[in-house]
């Protein structure tokens, strides 16, 4: 343990910072020549002297260094820095000193130092830089009180055997690895001070020390605190606090908190070392085990293209390169505008890209976000694709654009003139928009980078090009403004009238893409807006999906059956994300939840589909212009099948003839698909009817596959009519015949019994009953007959026929009006008398056949109350009369709708008169109902009960008293 002097002189050594020499313990230092030439005349006096060996001493001083204001703490010392000795040291024996190999003032010599006893310099501390190096000074050593408190013994015991097997395990670990760190650098410093060598294999110097300690005295346990603090210590103050407590107790005190501080911090940092090898571990495996199937499989197709080298190869073959993706990738996001959100965020998810493993589930998914982000159209990829492809889309500025949008439209569509006319005035205001930006960013531009053709029209002669090594600083890419903001197209009426066509047809006259997005049946608002990232498997909406589709930033999109997406819910509202989109100054910002960036959809023409407005939410409608497209008449049917459906049929169908001299392989005749028209479809549009003619036309395919090829053609007088026979005996009636011709004849043998049959009308006028109109749930028009009859009772109305509240309130409002009017309409012979009460009591039932079908709507008044007056005065109104409006109860008729539709089924069922309100006036046209319509149908308009009585029952019907002789029930 040294000596046991109390006082003394030595040599004092200033130790460079942060070096401290505990006793029992070890350290080398750099020393300069001018200091090793005073250390090695110390030994060797002492060399020549053997019994003064064990006084060659030195007092190993630390060194502080007191840092300046604002000062980077380095941990080490330099020469600007202001410098002293510690008050305490050690006395340290000299055990080498190695000299340099060549003998330069630069080169400094390595002195080993072994701590021997603890030492407190007496005051004045000397300075660093006393001249001459190693001057004695007096010291003195501190005392080593006994007994010592055993509980702190114990204590102090079993913390550094835990601290050193804590050590021991990390120590075997950390050899696995074979690495170099400051555990390495500890596990040699103890091998040296247990008498081993510095790079001894297979020895366990934290076991042998902690033995040490199990097995030492309690007397010693202070001196193998020091010995232990020198190794697991790392902070200079903790060793220079440690050097510093002359007392036992408090230094085993203080080595107690030290030792379970680095006890935890070891515990934690090789818990954390464990997860992140393991980790490690599992990604080396999988990324090795990739790479020996990459290379197997290479091999293989390398075998199966050498045994087939003849056979086509296919783009599916190879493995992918990760840093072809990548450049892919990279050069995608260069072809962004600098400085817009989308770059910006496409290379900071680019970066993190490039930091993260691709056997990661994020690098999948932020790979899959940069190919989303990449392949939509923002402004300076998609003016890109228009410079490469200049052709692909109709010049908005041209003259004749608006000419090929009209012949595109009508070759496609028969009628429709109304949504035709807005379509075309949408287009006309968008050209006119892209005249006047093209003509701003001339003006902005200058003369010099206007078209030559331009500046030949403004009389101005065309400047010669530049030569190509004279070519101006490119400019920063702009991104174009919209210039087609308009109204959202909401086309809605029955099915099968052409809603989805119709915007089909106006992409192909535009030459732009056309995507169509169903939105029935959506549920989740996601399905618009998108999935956040968050999500497991989560990707853009469907606005998103079509843009990347479209591949252009001005598509023309279809939000079919917008009428049935679905309202608020857990999952969101989807129709209320809809609203973004189809407001035109919002959707210039829309976002996607996945993309994240606002998405520029002012250019897109959105064209969006319905049945009804019923069900679609007043916001949502307020955006849209709604236009709509009622059902056909008949002769429009018979012309878009002829014009239409037909040549279609016969394409799909494989028996269209090319060769205009060869005469037809099918032919309908007009009567023909009049009768498919009314006797087997019901509907406003033409989907069935293209089905019923689809198949006639592939009956007619089965016929003329199985006749004769060597077929002559010949006439039937008797049906004006071709028959196609075997040219062997054209009177054989074993040969197979075929015509070519259908006429109404044959359709029952193509298509069966009629499925409908005419409109239900009596030809003859009865009492109380009059003919309603009605729009049935295909938007289909018709006649309903209204029947009444007197039946004995207590004076009350009876309804039937599967009537909604509106119906029934109409029904007790025409009785109503009728008792209310009884005397002037002489039913009662004295004013204030009920009619169902005088003279006896009776019952009025009402009926509306086809009770099995639902009926509603407020425009059963008029046709009510004639009919109640038609009972109870016994005057008929002509079968040929139908009529259809609403009252009050002071008799005034009210508009209704549907008006279009009903006069055709009034038409179709050979009504004569129809009795409108004044008000539908408006409804009533020559473009929306058919010239032969107008032509053929009288329309009376009235305002009030008592004129549509007057037209209905004639001209000498006077309401009031003695005005017309009518039949009393007396």
């Amino acid at each position: 343990m040294g000596p046991t002097l109390s006082s003394g002189s030595l040599p004092i050594l200033a130790l460079p910072h942060p070096h401290v020499l505990l006793p029992g313990s070890r350290i080398s230092i750099s020393v300069s020549r001018q200091l090793a030439q005073p250390l090695i005349k110390l030994l060797t006096d002492a060399a020549d002297d053997t019994l003064n060996e064990v006084n060659v001493l030195v007092g190993a001083v630390p060194l502080f260094v007191e840092k300046k204001p604002g000062e980077v703490e380095d941990g080490q010392s330099t020469g600007n820095a202001a410098t002293k000795l510690c008050e305490w040291g050690c006395s340290a024996r000299v055990i080498r000193i190695v000299r340099p190999p060549t003998l330069q003032a630069s080169q400094m010599h390595i002195v080993t130092l072994q701590g021997v006893q603890r030492i407190q310099l007496t005051p004045p501390i000397p300075t660093p830089l006393s001249n001459p190096p190693l001057r004695p000074h007096s010291i003195t050593y501190p005392p080593t009180p006994f007994p010592l408190n055993q509980q702190t013994l114990d204590l102090f015991r079993a913390t550094t055997v835990k601290l050193l097997q804590r050590l021991s395990v990390d120590d075997a670990e950390t050899r696995k690895t074979e690495g170099k760190d400051d555990l390495n650098s500890q596990r040699s410093l103890a091998s040296l001070l247990l008498g081993g060598s510095a790079g001894g294999n297979g020895i366990d110097p934290w076991g042998k020390l902690s033995k040490l300690v199990n097995e030492a005295d309690d007397e010693r346990l202070p001196w193998i605190s020091d010995q232990v603090m020198s190794l697991v210590g790392r902070d200079f103050d903790e060793k220079i606090e440690h050097l510093t407590l002359a007392d036992c107790e408090a230094r085993l005190r203080f080595a107690i908190n030290v030792f379970t501080r680095q006890l935890s911090i070891a515990e934690v940092t090789s818990s954390v070392s464990k997860s992140i090898e393991e980790n490690l571990s599992k990604q080396q495996k999988e990324f090795f085990l990739r790479q020996q199937k990459a290379a197997i499989d290479r091999e293989l197709a390398n075998l199966r293209n050498t045994g087939s080298s003849t056979g086509p190869k296919s783009e599916l073959d190879g493995e992918p390169d990760e840093a072809n993706e990548l450049a892919d990738l990279k050069a995608k996001i260069e072809l962004l505008v600098p400085g817009s959100e989308e770059r910006t965020m496409a290379v900071r998810e680019f970066k993190r890209l490039k930091r993260i493993q691709s056997s990661s589930v994020e690098h999948g998914v932020i790979r899959t976000y940069l190919e989303w982000l990449t392949s939509l159209p923002w402004p300076q990829t998609s003016d890109s694709l228009t410079a490469s492809s200049p052709s692909s889309s109709a010049d908005m500025t041209d003259r004749a654009l608006l000419t090929r949008a009209r012949d595109q439209l009508e070759s496609d569509h028969y009628g429709m003139d109304k949504v035709k006319r807005r379509l075309i005035e949408y287009l006309a205001v968008v050209r006119l928009k892209a005249i006047e930006a093209k003509k701003a960013e001339m003006i902005s531009s200058g003369p010099a980078s206007a078209p030559a053709e331009t500046k030949a029209t403004l009389g101005k002669e065309p400047k010669s090009p530049k030569p190509e090594g004279s070519s101006a600083p490119p400019k920063a890419p702009s991104v174009k403004v919209s210039t087609n903001k308009g109204p959202i197209l909401l086309l809605y009426g029955p099915p099968g009238v052409g809603k989805t066509s119709i915007a089909q047809s106006l992409a192909e006259a535009l030459n732009l893409p056309f995507q169509r997005i169903s939105l029935g049946g959506v549920r989740d608002e996601a399905e618009i807006r998108g999935h956040r990232r968050t999500y497991v498997a989560s990707g853009p909406g469907n606005i998103v999906q079509a843009l990347r589709k479209a591949g252009r930033p001005d598509p023309v999109i279809l939000l079919d059956e917008i009428d049935k997406v679905g309202h608020a819910s857990n999952h969101g509202d989807p129709a209320a994300a809809l609203l973004e989109v189809l407001d035109p100054e919002q959707n210039c910002t829309f976002s996607d939840h996945y993309i994240n960036v606002p998405i520029d959809l002012s250019q897109v023409l959105f064209i969006a589909t319905a049945n009804t407005l019923d069900t679609i939410s007043a916001p949502l409608l307020d955006r849209c212009e709604a236009l709509r497209l009622s059902g056909y008449t008949q002769s429009e049917k018979l012309k878009i099948a002829k014009r239409y459906l037909i040549p279609k049929q016969l394409r799909a169908n494989g028996l269209q003839v090319e060769d205009a001299s060869v005469s037809s392989r099918c032919e309908v005749t007009d009567d023909a698909v009049k009768a498919v028209i009314g006797s087997y479809t019901r509907e406003a549009g033409v989907r069935g009817l293209e089905r019923q003619l689809g198949a006639v036309v592939r009956f007619k395919a089965v016929e003329w596959s199985e006749a004769d090829r060597t077929a002559t053609t010949v006439t039937d007088a008797s049906r004006d009519r071709s028959l196609v026979v075997s040219s062997s005996s054209v009177l054989d009636a074993s040969s197979p015949v075929y015509s070519p011709v259908v006429v109404e004849e044959d359709l029952e043998a193509i298509l069966g019994p009629a499925i409908f049959e005419g409109e239900e009308r009596n030809p003859e006028a009865k009492k109380g009953v009059v003919y309603g109109l009605v729009v049935m749930g295909e938007g289909e028009g018709g006649i309903l007959p209204v029947e009444t009859a007197i039946l004995p009772g207590t004076g009350h109305l009876k309804l039937s026929g599967s009537l909604g509240d509106v119906i029934r309130e109409s029904g007790e409002l025409a009785l109503s009006w009728v008792k209310a009017n009884a005397y002037a309409l002489g039913i009662t012979p004295t004013a204030g008398t009920d009619p169902l009460k005088h003279p006896s009591l009776i019952d009025i039932h009402l009926h509306l056949p086809a009770g099995a079908q639902k009926k509603d709507g407020p425009s059963a008044g008029v046709a009510m109350a004639v009919a109640f007056v038609s009972l109870l005065t016994g005057l008929t109104v002509p079968s040929t009369t139908a009529m259809t409006g609403e009252i009050t109860l002071r008799g005034n008729v009210t508009p209704v709708g549907g008006v279009k539709e009903k006069v055709l089924g009034a038409h179709r069922a050979g009504i004569s008169t129809i009795v409108l309100p004044e008000r539908n006036r408006r409804d009533v046209d020559v473009k929306d109902v058919g010239k032969e319509v107008m032509t053929s149908m009288n329309f009376v308009f009235v305002r009030t009960i008592e004129e549509a009585l007057r037209e209905v029952f004639g001209k000498h019907f006077i309401l009031g008293r003695g005005g017309v002789i009518v039949e009393s029930r007396l």
